[in-house]
């Protein structure tokens, strides 16, 4: 069905641009959140169509936050569990990505468009009949993802962002608490699961959360993405 869905807006996009409107609509993106949300309905992992666009996969209102949080933190230092169009974006804004990808096929795609900035290392899960970081994503089950979880800790320093949009996001999220610098924040993607919202509660404690809802960049619905920050500094 997802991969039908992807084709089918794919084909509805090339006749848009055949006929000129794709092209209207481009040419109005950057003045227009609509017009830009628009346009990435037709590049749903297309990398290359949301690197044109300059857009991470989350909501666009935790986007500006981040993007505003960049801008007042030249250098910052940055680690991502999932790589992608987030990616690029991070790497315009940031002194350096630290990403994860627990997809050997999907980095080999993206390596060659990153600049020099990225650091992309591939960390498979491993088969394990008794994983100790498991996986609920369908399809994953009877993988291990405790090295790929692990792999922030091959890395030295703290980090000013730290995005969790990848496998086994309630374990990394753990490892993010205990790496993110004194000011800095955590994106956490897709927090309409419940699972991602009770993982957000167990650290609720430490960390301020709000709680992003809106357009989200391919996607024809609204999502959350969850911005969470030291207490004391939101």
């Amino acid at each position: 069905m997802k991969t039908l869905y992807i084709r089918t807006l794919r084909a509805i996009g090339g006749l848009l641009r055949a006929v000129g409107l794709l092209g209207l609509l481009e040419r109005r993106t950057p003045h227009s959140r609509l017009a830009t949300w628009l346009v990435s309905l037709f590049a749903i992992h297309d990398v290359d169509g949301l690197g044109k666009l300059d857009l991470p996969w989350w909501t666009f209102d935790s986007a500006d936050q981040v993007a505003a949080y960049l801008g007042e933190h030249p250098g910052a230092r940055v680690f991502e569990w999932g790589s992608g169009a987030s990616t690029l974006w991070l790497a315009a804004r940031a002194g350096s990505v630290h990403s994860v990808e627990h997809h050997a096929g999907w980095a080999a795609e993206l390596s060659p468009r990153l600049p020099e900035n990225v650091t992309l290392r591939v960390v498979e899960p491993v088969t394990s009949t008794t994983p100790s970081v498991p996986s609920a994503k369908p399809g994953h089950a009877g993988l291990d993802f405790a090295d790929y979880v692990e792999a922030i800790d091959d890395v030295a320093g703290f980090f000013d962002v730290i995005v969790i949009d990848g496998r086994a996001r309630e374990a990394c999220l753990v490892r993010a608490v205990e790496r993110l610098s004194a000011e800095g924040i955590i994106v956490f993607d897709n927090v309409d699961r419940r699972r991602y919202l009770d993982a957000i509660d167990t650290v609720g404690g430490r960390l301020v959360v709000t709680m992003t809802r809106g357009l989200t960049p391919a996607l024809p619905y609204p999502t959350r993405t969850a911005l969470l920050r030291p207490t004391g500094t939101a």
